[in-house]
């Protein structure tokens, strides 16, 4: 096998896996407001990328719920947790080897040292689906801009870019 093949040998369990996720979350989390973010919800848009965790955003009583339902895969109690740029509830969940973090009202420290609201996710948020499921994900200009203001620019301008030459009008 060359190291093209055994690369892509590779990343198919590593979908499989984060797909036997997704469909988890999807089953156990009904009723619960949530979007997948982050490097899943970039490929679910079509990126090329690779993840290796799965982050979905929620209000702070969707967090905590998802605390309660998946009580039995925590590494990280949910918490309110305040970092320079950003701050919400956070927590952290290991579902058959891949981990799941977890953001409730995350808010992003505007240029002005201001806090900005917390997202409207259910009206942000878009559906995709892919491979029979379908998952609510942040717009990828939306996405463009989070990663923007937590200081990653390189990561927005790709998104960017992959969001301009992908233009649709289902937004």
């Amino acid at each position: 096998m060359n190291p093209d093949q055994a690369g892509a040998a590779e990343a198919r369990p590593m979908r499989d896996a984060i797909m036997a996720v997704l469909r988890r979350l999807d089953r156990d989390l009904d009723g619960v407001v949530w979007v997948i973010t982050g490097s899943v919800g970039l490929a679910l848009q079509g990126m090329s990328l690779e993840p290796r965790d799965v982050d979905l955003q929620t209000n702070e009583a969707g967090a905590y719920e998802i605390q309660r339902r998946l009580a039995a895969y925590t590494t990280r109690p949910v918490a309110f947790v305040a970092r320079e740029r950003t701050r919400s509830h956070w927590g952290a969940f290991v579902i058959d080897g891949i981990e799941v973090e977890v953001m409730g009202d995350i808010q992003q420290r505007a240029p002005d040292g201001e806090w900005d609201p917390a997202p409207d996710l259910p009206r942000l948020a878009r559906w995709v689906e892919v491979d029979g499921l379908r998952v609510r994900v942040l717009p990828l200009a939306y996405e463009a801009d989070a990663y923007r203001r937590m200081g990653r620019t390189e990561k927005a301008a790709l998104i960017q870019a992959y969001a301009d030459a992908n233009a649709t009008t289902d937004h």
